[in-house]
């Protein structure tokens, strides 16, 4: 069943009870003023990452000797891998003082074991080190900026023209929790703009929402270990395993 950005524009000016729901029919004005502020709460999501749910694997192509990509609609990257052949090789992030700050051959292309996100703006830039030698297919568990929509937008299947294919991702669009959670922040919203305190139970309401949406999908901050037999593993390749091995190294 779908459900418009209308519906859940209305239904946000009833609760905020600036629009009586018995009496009144949220004017022209009023729906035009409610998109404005539905996608400008969307946007900033981009920033307030942590109340996006959602991860969605993409691909995308690494191309040869090309280090640095940009990322349309990434608000973060969680994890990267590699495909040789049908073997999938994972990717190391790399902080950005130690990717950008340390010593380097930038003439080297071997397997690109390592990898650096950085916001940036309408996306993120990724660069990987070893610059890659061939072209790779990059797989990716990302959080995508949630899009602006239209009146008649269908908020469960939101269509993202964003370039990489999804991998075991259904329609691009938001459930009903959290669609409820919208709602009581765009009330939340329209009661600033019109300078009235919003309704203390629905603030607690909301509040309890916002603190559930932090644990649907925390950040996984598990360790992982390194051998002292395989260090390199951890740590990415040095100059001289490229030279020797040509990028790989025993199992």
């Amino acid at each position: 069943m779908s459900y418009t950005a209308q519906q859940l524009i209305s239904r946000a000016w009833y609760l905020s009870g600036i629009v009586s729901r018995s009496l009144q029919t949220p004017t022209g004005s009023q729906i035009s003023d409610g998109l404005e502020m539905l996608n400008s709460l969307l946007n900033f999501k981009q920033i307030e990452t942590d109340l996006i749910p959602y991860y969605t694997y993409i691909e995308m192509p690494l191309v040869a000797g090309q280090e640095f990509y940009f990322l349309p609609y990434v608000a973060s990257v969680e994890s990267a891998t590699f495909n040789l052949d049908v073997v999938r090789y994972p990717m190391q992030p790399t902080t950005r003082r130690n990717y950008y700050g340390s010593a380097r051959a930038d003439n080297v292309t071997s397997l690109p074991f390592n990898w650096n996100f950085n916001r940036s703006l309408g996306g993120g830039n990724l660069a990987v080190y070893f610059k890659p030698q061939e072209d790779y297919p990059l797989k990716m568990m990302v959080k995508l900026f949630l899009v602006d929509v239209g009146l008649t937008t269908d908020m469960t299947n939101v269509s993202e023209s964003v370039p990489y294919t999804f991998i075991n991702s259904a329609n691009q669009g938001y459930d009903t929790g959290y669609l409820e959670y919208l709602r009581y922040a765009l009330a939340r919203y329209m009661c600033s703009e019109y300078g009235i305190l919003f309704n203390p139970q629905s603030e607690q309401i909301f509040q309890a929402m916002q603190r559930e949406l932090m644990y649907v999908s925390p950040p996984d901050l598990s360790n992982r270990k390194a051998s002292i037999l395989n260090a390199n593993r951890a740590n990415g390749l040095t100059y001289a395993q490229i030279n020797i091995g040509m990028g790989y190294t025993p199992g």
